[in-house]
C-alpha cells in the first residue's frame, strides 16, 4: 500500500455550477466554498482493479465546523470539518472493481459560517499504480486535457489536402478545436468557440527565422488579425453555425510562390448548408520553399475549466493532389499525443479506426485508452474528391 496526495489545483474541475455560484480552482485548491449546490469533482487513474482508501485534505476558514458530502464512485460518505489547521479527514474505503478513472466529488451540506472549507487535495492509499496531474508547472495543459492527432503521409510535392470532418451529435463540447488540415507551420478547422459561437478557423506562422506572414487575400466575412498562439503568424476566422452530425469538407492548397521566395497557404470549406465551397483565406510566409509536409489533423479542448468534458470527431476520406494534378489517396494515420499523454498526466484519450473514418477522442475521464505512437489503416474509398481546384473561389 501507498498513499499518493491528489492534489486539487491540477485535478478537480467545478462540474456543477449554479447561476451566481463563487466557488473557484486555484493553486490552492478549492476555495470560496460557499455554495451547496455546487459541485467539484476530483479524478485520478487506477492501473488495477483495487481499494482505495481516501483522505480529504481541507481545513476551515470562516466558519468553526461545516459538514460536507464526499461521493466516491457513486459511494456516499458525509465528512465533519473542524478547526482552522489543516489536517487529513478520513473519508472510507471503496472497491474499485476494474482499471479506469475514479470520480470523488464534493459537495456542502451545511455550515456555521460562510464557508465549507478550504480543500487542497485527497489522500489516497492503494496497491494500485496511480496516474493523476503530478507536474504543478503543467497543471494549466493538464486541465485542458490531453491533445492528440492522426498523421497522414502524403506523396512529395502534394499541392492541395483534401479532408472530411463529421463531429457526432453531443461531441461538440465548448472548448472544442476539431482541427482537419494541418501542415508545417499552421492548421485549419472548426471550433466551438461559446454557447452561441462558432468559427472555422485557418492560422498560419510567422517564418522560422521571424520574417511575418501576411495576408494576400480572404473571403467574405472572414476576419483576420495577428496570431499570438504558437508564435506569431497570421489567423483568420469565419462566424459559422457549423452542426454536429453534418460532414464538412476542407482543402487546404500550400504552394511556392518563385518570384519571392515564400510560399502560399489556402483554405476552403465546403458547407452542405450553402452547397458550395467557401473561401477563408490565403495567407503569403515568407522565407519558405514547402509543398504540403506535416500533414495532420488533431483534438483538444482550449478552455481548461472544461477539461472534464468529452469529445470526439471523425475524419474520413483524405486524399492529396500533386502538381501534376493526380490524386493519391492517404489510408494510414498516425496517432500521436502531446505531452500531457505522452507524460501521462492524462491518460482519457484514444484514436483509431471506427465506421471506415480515423476517430480521436479525449477528455471526460473515460477509462478505456488507447496508446499513442501507433499506425491505423482505414478502408479505402476509392472515391477521390469531385471538386474542379481551378473553380475553387477566391474571395
Amino acid at each position: 500500500m501507498s498513499t499518493s496526495t491528489v492534489a486539487l489545483a491540477g485535478n478537480a474541475f467545478l462540474t456543477t455550477v449554479p447561476a451566481g455560484a463563487v466557488e473557484v480552482i486555484n493553486n490552492n485548491g478549492l476555495a470560496n466554498w460557499t455554495n451547496p449546490n455546487t459541485i467539484c469533482s476530483v479524478y485520478f487513474r487506477v492501473s488495477s482493479a483495487a481499494q482505495v482508501v481516501v483522505g480529504l485534505n481541507a481545513y476551515l476558514a470562516g466558519s468553526s465546523n461545516s459538514t460536507v458530502k464526499v461521493t466516491v464512485n457513486g459511494t456516499t460518505f458525509t465528512i465533519q470539518l473542524a478547526g482552522t489547521t489543516p489536517q487529513t479527514y478520513s473519508v472510507g474505503t471503496v472497491n474499485i472493481p476494474a482499471p479506469g478513472y475514479v470520480t470523488v466529488a464534493l459537495q456542502g451540506v451545511s455550515k456555521n459560517g460562510g464557508y465549507f472549507g478550504d480543500v487542497s487535495g485527497l489522500n489516497v492509499t492503494t496497491t494500485a499504480k496511480l496516474v493523476f496531474a503530478n507536474d504543478p508547472a503543467n497543471y494549466y495543459w493538464s486541465r485542458r486535457g490531453p491533445s492528440v492527432h492522426m498523421n497522414y503521409t502524403v506523396p512529395v510535392n502534394s499541392e492541395y489536402f483534401y479532408n472530411e470532418v463529421t463531429v457526432p451529435v453531443n461531441e461538440d463540447a465548448i472548448g472544442s478545436y476539431f482541427m482537419v488540415a494541418g501542415f508545417s507551420g499552421g492548421y485549419s478547422g472548426i471550433q466551438v468557440n461559446s454557447a452561441t459561437e462558432r468559427r472555422v478557423l485557418f492560422s498560419v506562422w510567422d517564418a522560422d527565422n521571424g520574417q511575418k506572414t501576411t495576408l494576400v487575400s480572404k473571403g467574405a466575412g472572414v476576419v483576420s488579425n495577428d496570431f499570438g498562439g504558437e508564435g506569431t503568424g497570421g489567423q483568420s476566422y469565419l462566424v459559422f453555425g457549423w452542426k454536429a452530425g453534418t460532414t464538412y469538407q476542407f482543402i487546404t492548397r500550400i504552394r511556392p510562390e518563385s518570384s519571392s521566395g515564400s510560399t502560399l497557404y489556402s483554405t476552403w470549406i465546403f458547407t452542405p448548408e450553402t452547397n458550395a465551397w467557401r473561401y477563408i483565406a490565403t495567407w503569403k510566409r515568407p522565407s519558405t520553399t514547402t509543398y504540403q509536409s506535416g500533414v495532420h489533423s488533431f483534438l483538444e479542448n482550449f478552455i481548461d475549466t472544461r477539461g472534464f468534458v468529452g469529445r470526439r470527431v471523425q475524419y474520413g476520406n483524405q486524399w492529396a493532389r500533386n502538381t501534376s494534378g493526380t490524386w493519391s489517396e492517404a489510408t494510414v494515420g498516425r496517432f500521436t499525443g502531446d505531452a500531457t499523454a505522452s507524460n501521462a498526466q492524462r491518460m482519457d484519450y484514444a484514436g483509431g479506426v471506427e465506421n471506415g473514418r480515423f476517430y480521436l477522442r479525449n477528455c471526460g475521464f473515460f477509462s478505456d485508452f488507447v496508446q499513442i505512437n501507433q499506425n491505423f489503416t482505414r478502408p479505402a474509398t476509392g472515391t477521390q474528391p469531385t471538386v474542379d481546384v481551378n473553380t475553387l473561389p477566391t474571395q
